[in-house]
């Protein structure tokens, strides 16, 4: 982190945050602690896996802190990121060297408190392993996209919830997610469903894995930190089976916009 010009803010309980002179400085230390964390991850039994989210923006400077959009963003940057990845904004990506722009690409969009417009998150392909690294950039103009517009509604012990193709939805135990499915089986961010090239997905972040069982099929599939596109129509089981309906099981069903 020092050698990439950047400097320790504070510390929090297993994190940090740290600030860098630019954009730059942080992409490589990005890299670098992703890095070396993968290879303890190799040596250790227990292992060691790290979620680094970073952006570039202003900042308030206040007894010895930071303060304002650009460090909300981060923090939910970090909150989205899975063990062993790195996020960022597409306003970041933009502000890198082309070099560095190569290893990166767009994911979703997703909200943040207190912005009104959405901000692009973008992963850091930050293995050094060229096959691993290497991305196909398509234009907007050559980018699958969906002719129809859809939404996606979720009933839960009763009551629907509907979201349209820009939201992120968060399921789990935590009072903050968008679907507070508050059983044993689930994780604090058990998994997140958002719209990739006009097809809602599914991603498992959780312990026990997220069940997904498609209407018109007969076998369910099981998530462990994997993703999969939705379905037409079908059950989401939160931490064990959907087949066995119960406080873990999510309905939902894609509608086409009217």
């Amino acid at each position: 982190m020092n050698g990439n010009g950047g400097v320790i803010v504070k510390t929090l309980g297993d994190g940090m945050v740290c600030q860098f002179r630019d954009a730059e400085g942080a992409f490589h230390a990005a890299c670098g602690m992703a890095e070396a964390a993968a290879a303890v991850d190799v040596k250790e039994k227990s292992g060691l896996k790290i979620k680094v989210g970073y952006t570039y923006g202003p900042v308030v400077l206040k007894d010895n802190d930071v303060f304002g959009d650009t460090v909300n963003v981060c923090a939910r940057l970090a909150s989205l990121a899975n063990p062993q990845q790195v996020l960022t904004t597409r306003e970041t990506v933009d502000s890198l060297s082309p070099e560095s722009r190569a290893r990166c690409r767009e994911l979703y969009a997703t909200k943040v408190r207190g912005r009104q417009t959405e901000v692009m998150v973008c992963e850091v392909l930050w293995k050094s392993d060229p096959d691993k690294t290497r991305v196909n950039n398509f234009g907007s103009d050559t980018s699958p996209r969906a002719t129809w517009k859809y939404e996606l509604k979720l009933t839960y012990q009763g009551d629907t919830t509907t979201f349209d193709e820009a939201a992120t939805i968060r399921i789990g135990r935590d009072a903050s997610n968008e679907v507070v499915v508050a059983t044993e089986s689930a994780s604090r961010l058990h998994c997140r469903l958002f719209n990739k090239d006009g097809h809602f997905v599914i991603s498992d972040q959780s312990t026990n894995g997220t069940f997904l069982m498609v209407d018109g099929t007969t076998q369910e599939v099981r998530l462990r930190r994997s993703e999969a596109v939705l379905g037409e129509r079908g059950w989401i089981g939160v931490g064990k089976t959907a087949t066995n309906h119960g406080d873990h099981v999510i309905r939902y069903r894609l509608e086409r916009k009217s």
